[in-house]
């Protein structure tokens, strides 16, 4: 392969594109069972009626691992909300419509959301006590078995020319809750500080999906511990923030 034209670079991976092909590649060190469960992920929601990018193959790139899944021309909603702010609104929407036929899927073999997250909060560095808090908060949470992205953001949609929205990265993707999903796009745009599109975001995922702003706050703290295994330094301090809110008015 001939690794030329870089399309996007993210933390432990660089992407290219290779005629009609993506090449998402991974550090030396990025854990391989990481890297085959995404692959893995991707793979299991193809089975569903999401628009997603097939995956073509799991190679070793100089290396390195490296996921080829098809290219998607087009671009994202991120890109698309920065070239047309005054569209902003209609992109959020448009966002939401997305998740929410996400949301609609269902996909047996995808992993657990509560055990994910269970694990996650057990690596995180807080106290006993919080952790102890996190758990049984996240026990008393009822069980769902929706496809959840796990991190759903504008820059994960990509908008063809025609109109067709498809759906990136899926190495955080389990089945749950989907309030949990809603939660964790909530924080997304908060860090990126958004805070405008994060209460417009919640409001219209709580309206066109019938569910209680209050309910979708209860999963926050459980969500931004989750965030806050993987977190920059930078974002310890607003996740801890939201981690230490017990209720919300």
């Amino acid at each position: 392969m001939k690794l030329e034209k870089i399309i996007a670079t993210r933390k432990h991976k660089t992407v290219y594109r290779e005629e009609n092909k993506t090449i998402k590649v991974f550090d030396a060190d990025y854990s391989k069972a990481d890297i085959l469960n995404e692959a893995l992920n991707q793979a299991r929601i193809e089975e569903t009626a999401l628009n997603i990018p097939k995956v073509l193959g799991v190679n070793m790139v100089d290396g390195k691992w490296a996921i080829v899944s098809e290219f998607i021309e087009g671009k994202t909603l991120a890109q698309l909300m920065e070239e047309n702010p005054e569209k902003k609104d209609e992109y959020l929407e448009q966002l939401v419509d997305i998740q929410l036929n996400i949301h609609a899927q269902k996909c047996p073999l995808l992993n657990k959301l509560k055990d994910k997250m269970n694990r996650k909060i057990s690596a995180t560095d807080f106290d006993a006590t919080t952790r102890y808090e996190l758990h049984t908060r996240l026990e008393g949470m009822p069980k769902h078995n929706k496809v959840c992205h796990g991190d759903f953001n504008p820059s994960n949609v990509i908008i063809k020319p025609d109109g067709t929205p498809y759906i990136i990265d899926w190495s955080h993707a389990t089945q749950g809750n989907a309030s949990a999903d809603a939660a964790r796009t909530y924080l997304l745009f908060c860090l990126s500080g958004d805070e405008d599109a994060a209460k417009k975001y919640l409001d219209l995922f709580c309206r066109k999906s019938d569910t209680a702003k209050q309910y979708v706050q209860k999963w926050m703290p459980i969500v931004a511990a989750s965030q806050s295994v993987k977190g920059n330094e930078s974002e310890l301090e607003f996740l801890s923030s939201w981690v230490h809110v017990v209720d919300y008015e």
